[in-house]
């Protein structure tokens, strides 16, 4: 009788299984949040990976895969105010409270960084994104407690001034180069580009997100703005309007020649109206806003009547750091170093394995190896001083 009664109970799995298909993704956590993350996984990894269209037209299907070069990458910095803008509360952060966060913060900061370095000593011909992403942490720690009216004077600031003072910049500089130049001014990730996708998600975050309206209003400023930022936009590569393809002036002479010549006004005007993937210019800026606002929206719109079937991509995007990460490391196991892949076969088997093990893992262990990780270090910067004060 005993045998017979263990045996119908379900194995300790089984009911983590059935609680986790019952409960995750309901509040207070916002599943939408955790698909839109997916989703931008995903697009990075066709980026990196798959046969796909260079510009979008609308000819055929396969031309739509061009929206996976540049988009998924800045929807992710637009997620990441996202999550800036709850976990201090919508900005609404008590005074006493404020060291801690900004060191909680810099320690989540940094964290990234680091493993975005690692990545980096790879080799692999991805442009990885986690040290920016660090530093996009980092960077809006003086931001927290803002005002919503002074955070949207800054992210209009920098999506329009922003590109087009830096080509002047870059100009200016006539090719100059460094590390700090490549990561901060004039890399594939400018930090401008990626301080206004952060800010406007700082201040998208602090709405009410569990209302529809303020999803149907996502999808519908963000088409807006997608459809008139990449129907504008110039389709010129940003490597042709550089500076990279100046000879370095020498001189006043040479700098006054290139303003009577106005090839700093021509790169600035250059500035706003690229739209095209990773050149910074105001209509990428617009365009991909847009376009990740809308996916933004769609998550939410569709993460409750199609909530089992997007429990995966959520528990994809539950993790985006472990995950990104993974897909690094097995780009090297896949193509070796150095080597590369061109493969949308491969792109899809490997966005597959990353559902199915970070489903997995989200039901036997809860949260990513490395967002435990992160938020380890940053819990640690927290209460640094909080240790140092006791007698």
């Amino acid at each position: 009788m005993t045998t017979a009664a263990a045996s119908s109970v379900p194995a300790p799995t089984a009911l983590a299984a059935s609680q986790w298909w019952r409960d995750f993704g309901r509040p207070p956590r916002i599943m939408g949040l955790d698909v839109a993350r997916a989703i931008a996984i995903i697009g990075m990894i066709g980026a990196h990976l798959g046969e796909t269209a260079e510009t979008i037209e609308p000819s055929g299907p396969a031309a739509w895969t061009a929206l996976v070069h540049g988009n998924p990458s800045l929807l992710f910095a637009l997620l990441a105010g996202f999550s800036i803008s709850l976990m201090t509360r919508r900005g609404e952060v008590a005074p006493e409270d404020v060291p801690a966060v900004r060191l909680r913060m810099l320690g989540r900061g940094a964290t990234i960084f680091v493993i975005g370095l690692i990545l980096e000593l790879l080799n692999t011909p991805i442009a990885v994104i986690l040290t920016l992403y660090g530093v996009l942490y980092i960077a809006v720690i003086p931001m927290l407690r803002w005002r919503t009216s002074r955070l949207i004077l800054t992210a209009t600031l920098l999506g329009l001034c922003g590109p087009p003072l830096l080509a002047l910049l870059s100009t200016l500089s006539a090719g100059a180069s460094g590390g700090g130049i490549s990561l901060v001014l004039f890399g594939s990730y400018p930090i401008t580009v990626w301080l206004c996708f952060g800010v406007t998600g700082m201040v998208l975050g602090r709405l009410r997100l569990d209302l529809l309206r303020t999803a149907v209003w996502f999808v519908a400023v963000g088409l807006v703005c997608a459809v008139v930022g990449f129907g504008l936009g110039s389709t010129v590569p940003s490597a042709d309007t550089t500076v990279g393809g100046f000879a370095s002036p020498r001189g006043w002479a040479e700098w006054a020649q290139l303003w009577s010549q106005a090839e700093p006004l021509d790169r600035m005007l250059d500035a706003v109206l690229d739209a095209a993937p990773h050149s910074g210019g105001v209509m990428e800026i617009l365009g991909a806003g847009g376009l990740g606002i809308a996916v933004i929206g769609a998550g939410f719109l569709l993460s409750r009547p199609l909530r089992w079937l997007l429990l995966p991509f959520a528990a994809l995007g539950s993790m985006p750091l472990s995950a990104y990460t993974a897909h690094v490391v097995s780009y090297v196991v896949l193509a070796g170093p150095g080597g590369s892949i061109s493969s949308n076969e491969t792109w899809i088997w490997s966005a597959v394995v990353l559902l199915i093990l970070a489903t997995t893992w989200s039901i036997v262990f809860g949260r990513g190896p490395l967002e435990r990780l992160t938020a380890r270090v940053a819990n640690a910067a927290a209460s640094a001083p909080r240790q140092e004060q006791r007698p």
